[in-house]
């Protein structure tokens, strides 16, 4: 626990030492707000809750997590780098937690530094900051399973290119499949079984769920589990490499 402690610690440092880092904060939190206040109609739907605010978090995090978890392992690999962390008395395992916790940590401030907009509603009126916390939740959730996606293909790679685009395929793929025009488009064709199979690996359903202020153990069983699977895949790309 110590060693992952560390070498959380560690990575968490590094992103605020790279313009990557600041950048991806400065854009996150104007895209969200600009969202928020003009596609998402904050003003005219007359309500004082953050349901817009977080309806469009999946759409900003295929694109802006894959910038985040580009350069866990692709670079690493191109450097040479990789073959001193893999010297280090610690488990591939704890290295790719540490990586992945600390990303994570990485978009929790950005998260947190959107906790205004939650003041602002607070602010214009009563809502509900029970489904707002949960929706905070949901967010974070989102974010940690689209980073281990993006920890197990940064893996593959020494390109940070490759990641990145694989990455926002992959993304746009797993919030795509339980999507309202998805399961329209198939409806015609498909069986309802087959339907409620591609609903149930989507992110969205699971997403708007929480986000409704349903805490439902399924949704976060999906998530951490989804999010372990390409997790122990990041081990296994990486102590294949090292075999070979």
């Amino acid at each position: 626990m110590r060693s992952l402690f560390v070498l959380t610690k560690r990575e968490f440092a590094g992103y605020f030492t790279t313009p990557v880092a600041w950048i991806f904060l400065m854009i996150f939190v104007s895209l969200s707000g600009l969202l928020t206040f003009y596609a998402g109609d904050f003003f005219g739907r007359g309500q004082a809750d953050l349901q817009s605010f977080f309806l469009f978090h999946p759409w900003l995090y295929v694109f802006l997590i894959p910038a985040v978890s580009m350069r866990m392992w692709a670079e690493e690999r191109r450097s040479g780098t990789i073959e001193m962390l893999m010297t280090l008395p610690v488990s591939t395992g704890d290295l790719v937690l540490g990586k992945f916790f600390a990303a994570w940590m990485f978009v929790g401030v950005a998260l947190f530094l959107t906790l205004p907009m939650w003041l602002t509603v607070n602010y214009l009126g009563s809502p509900d900051n029970g489904v707002i916390l949960m929706s905070y939740l949901a967010s974070f959730l989102i974010a940690g399973t689209f980073l281990s996606v993006g920890s197990c293909l940064s893996a593959c790679t020494k390109s940070q290119i490759v990641a990145f685009a694989s990455t926002m395929m992959a993304c746009v793929l797993l919030t795509f499949l339980g999507s309202d025009a998805l399961i329209n488009a198939l409806s015609g064709v498909a069986t309802e079984k087959v339907l409620k199979l591609f609903q149930s690996f989507g992110f969205l359903i699971h997403f708007l769920s929480l986000t409704r202020g349903v805490l439902d153990v399924r949704d976060l069983l999906f998530f951490v589990s989804f999010s372990s699977v390409f997790l122990f895949a990041t081990v296994i790309v990486l102590d294949h490499k090292k075999a070979v």
